[in-house]
């Protein structure tokens, strides 16, 4: 097999990645590529607070058994990191028709009112988290922030949950381009 072979894209190679029916514009891929990445730090900053780390925060320890934080941290940050991945739904073909392995819908169009509504509501959602984290920050309008053992504590605070509220804005504009995409 030659060099120009094993670059060439074959039949093979192009019935096992399917297209979706418009092109994605390639900003959105590399958007979508980046949602789960956004979300990752957040969900490892969260880890520690399920065995009673306050990870630098002047809090008061909690009250709960490690049998009920644990698990309920670890469920949250999975989840949040499903959903993240679920939002590459926005610019790949299973966005567009349902796989074939889905019991009772398989093979079906995906509704794009259906995805644009949820993902509207969805970047709505976390956009209002941007807007407070925005506010608490920087002690805007009243907002404040927890407490913290010194400034590396809070700047490592701000920076995680700053890279997670970027989240609905960027959800939002793959809707949009999911939006464009898929109208009549």
């Amino acid at each position: 097999m030659t060099s120009t072979e094993i670059l060439r894209p074959t039949a093979t190679a192009t019935a096992i990645s399917p297209r979706t029916e418009r092109p994605v514009p390639r900003w959105a891929l590399g958007v979508a590529r980046a949602v789960p990445l956004l979300a990752l730090p957040v969900c490892l900053w969260r880890l520690p607070f399920g065995f009673g780390y306050r990870m630098g925060m002047d809090l008061p320890p909690t009250e709960q058994p490690l049998w009920v934080t644990v698990p309920y941290v670890l469920a949250l940050s999975l989840l949040s990191e499903a959903f993240a991945l679920l939002c590459s739904g926005l610019v790949r073909p299973w966005g567009e028709t349902l796989p074939a392995g889905v019991p009772f819908l398989g093979g079906r169009p995906v509704p794009p009112l259906a995805v644009v509504t949820a993902g509207v509501v969805t970047g709505l959602g976390f956009t209002l988290l941007t807007v407070d984290w925005v506010l608490t920050t920087f002690g805007l309008a009243g907002f404040s922030d927890v407490g913290f053992a010194n400034g590396w504590w809070r700047a490592l605070s701000v920076v995680v949950s700053g890279l997670f509220v970027l989240w609905g804005p960027l959800i939002l504009a793959l809707t949009f381009a999911y939006h464009r995409r898929r109208r009549a």
